[in-house]
């Protein structure tokens, strides 16, 4: 607060006193009169006015922002995702058939997987009959599509598979073991290469005498040249 001026003084006086007092404090000038509290010379300070149009801007977003977060708050719990069973691609594996004959419940054709031995198809047939002699059976072997396995018995025979005689080789024995043909007539084929060299074809043997058609046709699936 302004010291009050002594009456004494003179305007002079008053002005320089003044002028020392502001300079010591620099807080007791204000913009106006208007300024002043009730309790003192405090400067007071104004908000700026702010138009009405920002003022409901504020207000919007501000309920947008509430609104936002109550959602937020509110919304429901996610869900663990669901277990999926893992499917197997990979391709199963390839049967094989086999037959089994001899001392097992049950002979016969059983079916096993790629890569299954003698013994699974043993098991697959029934087991083997009590007392049967399993002495040199290979349980361990693996199966091939389409075998046989004889259990407690001989195995029966190879098929024989006919071979077949070359007319240009053959000697007149050989020629006589087959069906329709006897030491004459193969003593006459021998003598026939002889005389006119090889047989180019197993037709040829027509120019044999004592063969024909029928007799031939007995011949062709057993000779060649």
């Amino acid at each position: 607060m302004l010291p009050r001026p002594h009456p004494d003084d003179s305007p002079s006086e008053r002005l320089a006193a003044l002028a020392a007092k502001v300079r010591a404090d620099p807080t007791l000038v204000y913009a106006n009169s208007a300024d002043s509290t009730e309790h003192g010379h405090g400067r007071r300070f104004r908000l700026p006015r702010v138009p009405r149009r920002g003022l409901l801007a504020l207000g919007v977003a501000v309920a947008c922002t509430v609104i936002g977060l109550s959602t937020w708050l509110q919304r429901p719990a996610a869900e663990p995702a669901p277990d999926l069973a893992l499917v197997s691609t990979s391709a199963p594996a390839p049967e094989l058939v086999v037959n089994v004959i001899g001392e097992v419940v049950t002979p016969g054709l059983v079916t096993a997987t790629s890569g299954a031995r003698v013994a699974d198809a043993l098991r697959l047939a029934g087991g083997i009959r009590p007392g049967t002699d399993l002495h040199g059976l290979n349980l361990a072997r693996k199966l091939v599509d389409g075998e046989q396995i004889a259990v407690g018995i001989p195995p029966p025979p190879a098929a024989v598979v006919p071979t077949k005689l070359n007319l240009n080789t053959a000697s007149a024995t050989d020629l006589d073991s087959l069906p329709g043909v006897g030491p004459v007539t193969a003593q006459r084929i021998v003598d026939h290469r002889t005389r006119k060299g090889p047989f180019a074809s197993v037709d040829e043997l027509r120019d044999v005498e004592g063969i024909g058609d029928t007799k031939l046709s007995k011949l062709a699936d057993l000779v060649h040249t």
